[in-house]
């Protein structure tokens, strides 16, 4: 069993990112921001999840905005449960090896885009435009993969 030490230190971690968005202080936030409060405490839900999740947290009428009272034993939930975790590094540099045609260790910029935009879940703009501030390498304007995988990888200790 969790010791509820356990469990309130997990609040606290959820109350804290989800502070981050209540831009009115009032203990909501905007329902677009709650993809990025899943991923700000390391889980990285696909969109379905992200979708069943915020059905799980949103008023019977919706209104636009998810209240903490709402949120926080739901995201406790996913949290103990250790859904949605990220990718293991081996699977993700198995993907970026078959993107890597000619198998040179890094992915264009124009070869990225068009996977992440026209492939399976396309990415938005926003998306595409965050990772690519991350993961590019101004100079050669294309992605060493085994580098941006590295920095992805969050320490689970």
């Amino acid at each position: 069993a969790i010791s509820d030490g356990a469990v309130a230190e997990i609040e606290k971690k959820i109350i804290e990112a989800f502070e981050v968005f209540d831009h009115e202080c009032n203990k909501t936030v905007d329902v677009r921001e709650i993809g990025s409060i899943v991923r700000s405490l390391g889980c990285f839900p696909t969109e379905a999840e992200l979708h069943e999740l915020l059905a799980k947290v949103e008023e019977e009428e919706p209104t636009g905005h998810i209240h903490l009272e709402k949120f926080l034993p739901v995201m406790t939930k996913v949290l103990l449960d250790r859904s949605y975790r990220p990718i293991p590094e081996d699977v993700l540099l198995h993907a970026f090896e078959v993107l890597d045609e000619h198998k040179c260790g890094y992915i264009t910029k124009e070869e990225l885009v068009k996977y992440l935009t026209k492939e399976g879940e396309p990415f938005t703009q926003e998306e595409m435009e965050d990772m690519l501030s991350t993961a590019l390498d101004p100079e050669t304007n294309s992605v060493h993969y085994r580098d941006y995988i590295s920095m992805m990888i969050v320490d689970e200790t």
